[in-house]
């Protein structure tokens, strides 16, 4: 359990002995209360500290226990209390129906157990606009939430939109001035290096000893045209390299936890390996960014095998295990990345919850283990042309896909 889930817990467990401890003196102090009063009072009032998890389930104990205590002693108004907050937090985690459902089981039973008081009918309309209350105030929680969630994603949007133009500017910049190289720097080079190797060979066909000057033109020259063409196979490249690390603290600075971990013996990467390595674990950190929501931890795994590196991106956010994954724009960017080295690619919901992606890369030439139809280690990839579900993802080799899906679509 992490730090932060870890002080949650905590924090919940002291609310609902906090509750507890309140309502038992409360009504203690109001007298007329039983052995079974307390024990509805204890189990009503400590359920409230799993309302993140269950909801619905504290709603509804909370509900028929404190019911139960106003029908069996006097009804109180210190027994709505944990009632109210059992309500406020299945509104808003979105159980709506089901939070004004119970408000009118409690005030049904506040006002049967003693209809004929004086003041009961006050007291019900008094509970009746707290509840009322509790739903608005749990409601617009939800709303607001979502609200934010929604800023952030277009925030982190426009981000990424600001720095693919940006990089889109700089690629036309380089090629533009490629351009330049090529037109002007290239034909004189050219020009140079063919003239001296003209000169170097009429003095041998005329028996003339060949000036040392005129051999260190020609290797000069023959070396600055291998200098110029890598400099402009560079310039042309408008796919951006990097380090993953680099990644993740861009990640980490623009609000996601991130953890990244680095096995096996790290090593300079072939050009075109490195390029799709940076590119899937953006893609997938950008992804975990706008689907996985605020609160999650994504962890970032790089492994380095003799013949294949290893990349796992998983976050333990809001998809279901079992849900189907529709394949977006990003998904298939990394499908033909990893088709295209010969790697596999499998990605879907977690059996725990959350998303994860899982890429096999070969190091060394050929294909990675593409034997038509045998599954690899961890449920990680199979065969060409097979899929393998696990969890509701799937698995992809050589830049086939196994079975699409509906639902749910990461970009």
């Amino acid at each position: 359990m992490c730090t932060r889930e870890a002080r949650r817990w905590w924090g919940d467990a002291a609310l609902g002995v906090a509750v507890t401890t309140l309502v038992v003196l409360a009504m203690a102090h109001e007298g007329g209360v039983g052995p079974l009063d307390y024990g509805l009072m204890v189990v009503g009032t400590l359920t409230l500290a799993a309302h993140r998890v269950a909801p619905r389930v504290v709603l509804a104990v909370t509900t028929v226990c404190l019911t139960g205590l106003v029908l069996h002693a006097e009804p109180s108004t210190t027994a709505a209390f944990p009632v109210l907050g059992a309500v406020h937090g299945a509104a808003h985690k979105g159980h709506r129906l089901l939070a004004g459902a119970a408000s009118a089981v409690f005030l049904v039973g506040f006002f049967a157990a003693a209809p004929g008081a004086d003041d009961i009918v006050e007291r019900t309309l008094l509970l009746t606009g707290w509840f009322v209350c509790a739903v608005a105030t749990g409601v617009a929680g939800k709303t607001w939430q979502a609200y934010l969630r929604q800023s952030e994603e277009r925030a982190l949007e426009a981000e990424r939109t600001r720095e693919e133009a940006a990089l889109r500017r700089a690629g036309e910049e380089r090629l533009r001035i490629a351009r330049e190289l090529h037109d002007s720097l290239t034909h004189s080079i050219s020009i140079v290096k063919l003239q001296a190797g003209v000169a170097i060979h009429l003095a041998r066909k005329r028996g003339e000893e060949i000036p040392p000057a005129l051999l260190a033109i020609q290797e000069a020259s023959g070396e600055a045209m291998r200098e110029l063409r890598a400099t402009l196979d560079v310039l042309r490249t408008d796919e951006p390299t990097g380090s993953p690390a680099l990644l993740v603290e861009r990640a980490r600075a623009a609000g996601l936890a991130v953890e990244l971990t680095v096995t096996g013996r790290e090593r300079p990467l072939s050009p075109a390996l490195d390029r799709a390595a940076y590119r899937i674990v953006q893609e997938a950190l950008t992804n975990a960014a706008r689907h996985a929501g605020g609160p999650a931890l994504v962890s970032v795994r790089l492994g380095y095998g003799e013949r294949e590196l290893v990349l796992r991106i998983e976050d333990d956010g809001v998809a279901a295990p079992g849900r189907p994954t529709v394949e977006g724009t990003g998904l298939t960017g990394m499908r033909e990345r990893v088709g295209a080295l010969g790697g596999r690619l499998w990605a879907g919901p977690r059996d725990g919850g959350g998303f994860a992606v899982r890429v096999e890369l070969p190091i060394e030439g050929g294909a990675a283990g593409v034997d038509g139809g045998g599954a690899a280690d961890d449920g990680g990839a199979v065969g060409d042309g097979d899929a393998a579900d696990d969890g509701g993802g799937r698995a992809v080799v050589a830049g086939r896909a196994g079975p699409g899906a509906r639902e749910r679509e990461r970009a």
